[in-house]
C-alpha cells in the first residue's frame, strides 16, 4: 500500500488515545478534538473524576470535534478491542509506569510486554491504518562524548562495550533505568516488525525528552515529573533531579509533543518505522539548571526566590555534564511541526499551576 493510503484525517474515522488521562495524552486529546477528530479516549477507571474530568471538559470548549471514554487496562488481552473496533488509528501514549513506584520488572512489563496486547487489538480490529507510540528519548541516548548531538539513528543498545556489558536482559530486574529504556526499544522494535509482517498498518513513534508546559489537571502533577520539578523550583525549593541537583535541561512542549503524534498519523512523508526525537527546537531550549533558574527569575520577577542547582558567587557551584543534546530537526522537516519558543512554555507551566492553585510556597 503506497505511503498516502495509511495516512489518516477526521474523515476517515475515529481516533483512539491510550494513557488518555496522563499529562501528554491529554493534549493529545485536545490537538485531536481541535483538529475536528472523534477521539476514543482509554483510561483504566471511567469513574474516576480525577482522572477524567479534565477529558470530559473538552466536550464543552467548542472544538470541532469530541471526546468519548473507553474504559482499558494495559494488563488485560483483549480490553482495548471495543474502542479500536472501527477506529482509523491509534496513538498509544499509555504506559502502567509511574515515578520510581515500580520495580525494574514491573517497569519493563507494563513498559513492553504488556505492548502486545495492543497490537494484537490493532490488528483485530482490521480499521486501524497507522498506529503511533510513545516512546522516549531513553530509547535513543548511550553513552558518547559530551556535546554530543544525539539523531533519530541512534539507540540505547548502541557502543555496547562503553555499557560494561549492562545492557541485557538479565540487567532488567536489577536496574529501573535499564528496564525504561530497553522496554522502549524494544517496543519499538516489536511495533514495526509487527506493521511490516501484518501489511494493513503502518507503526511509528514519537520519542520525547524533557516535556514541560501546562498541566490540564492536578492529576498531570506527577512527583519526579519535569513539570513538578518546575514547580518546586519556582516555590524557591533545589532541584533535586540529575547529578547532585545539575542538569542539562532540553525542552520540549507538552503540546508541541501531543502535536507530533497526530501528524505521525497524517503524515504522507513518514512510514512504518518513523520515528521522532521530541527535544529542543534549537540551542535556546537546552538550559542548564542554573540558567533554566535565571530564565524563570525574569519571566516571573514577582517571585521571592527561584530554587535551582548550587550556586557559588553567582554561579554554578560545579559543571554539569554537557548532556544530552537532540533536537526535534526531523519532526519539524518531514512532519511540519512548529513548536512553541522555550519562554511561552516556561510562562504556560508557571500560569497553569497557578490556576489550578497547586503553587502555593
Amino acid at each position: 500500500m503506497p505511503k498516502h493510503e495509511f495516512a489518516v484525517s477526521p474523515a476517515d474515522g475515529a481516533m483512539v488515545v491510550t494513557g488518555a488521562s496522563g499529562y501528554i495524552g491529554a493534549w493529545i486529546v485536545r490537538d485531536c478534538m481541535e483538529q475536528g477528530y472523534e477521539v476514543r479516549a482509554c483510561v483504566r477507571d471511567t469513574n474516576n473524576p480525577t482522572k477524567i474530568q479534565h477529558l470530559m471538559q473538552l466536550n464543552s470548549l467548542g472544538l470541532r470535534g469530541q471526546v468519548t471514554l473507553y474504559e482499558a487496562d494495559l494488563f488485560k488481552a483483549g480490553s482495548y478491542d471495543e474502542a479500536f473496533a472501527g477506529a482509523a488509528a491509534v496513538i498509544h501514549a499509555g504506559a502502567t509506569v509511574g515515578f520510581n513506584r515500580e520495580t525494574p520488572q514491573e517497569v519493563y512489563d507494563g513498559c513492553f510486554k504488556e505492548n502486545a496486547h495492543v497490537i494484537e487489538s490493532v490488528k483485530r480490529s482490521g480499521s486501524v491504518r497507522r498506529f503511533v507510540f510513545t516512546s522516549s528519548f531513553a530509547a535513543v541516548g548511550h553513552p558518547r562524548d559530551q556535546g554530543y548531538v544525539f539523531t533519530e539513528k541512534d539507540w540505547c543498545g548502541d557502543n555496547g562495550e562503553a555499557y560494561k556489558g549492562r545492557w541485557n536482559e538479565e540487567q532488567i530486574p536489577l536496574d529501573r533505568d535499564i528496564a525504561y529504556a530497553m522496554a522502549k526499544a524494544n517496543t519499538e522494535k516489536l511495533i514495526y516488525a509487527e506493521a511490516a509482517a501484518n501489511g494493513g498498518f503502518e507503526a511509528l513513534a514519537i520519542l520525547p525528552l524533557h516535556v514541560i508546559g501546562p498541566i490540564m489537571s492536578a492529576n498531570n502533577d506527577q512527583p519526579w515529573s519535569w513539570q513538578n520539578h518546575i514547580k518546586r523550583m519556582m516555590q524557591g525549593k533545589p532541584y533535586k533531579g540529575g547529578r547532585e541537583g545539575r542538569m542539562l535541561w532540553n525542552c520540549v512542549d507538552v503540546r508541541d509533543v501531543a502535536r507530533a503524534h497526530r501528524l505521525c498519523v497524517e503524515t504522507t512523508v513518514g512510514a512504518n518505522g518513523s520515528r521522532y526525537i521530541l527535544a529542543a527546537a534549537d540551542r535556546s531550549g537546552e538550559l542548564f539548571t542554573w540558567q533554566l533558574q535565571q530564565q524563570l527569575s525574569v519571566l516571573f520577577p514577582a517571585t521571592a526566590a527561584v530554587g535551582g542547582e548550587p550556586m557559588r558567587n553567582g554561579m554554578p557551584a560545579k559543571a554539569s555534564y554537557d548532556a544530552p543534546r537532540a533536537y526535534c530537526l526531523l519532526a519539524r522537516q518531514e512532519l511540519g511541526l512548529q513548536t512553541y519558543d522555550l519562554q511561552t512554555t516556561l510562562r504556560d507551566t508557571v500560569d497553569a499551576y497557578r490556576k489550578l492553585a497547586l503553587l502555593q510556597p
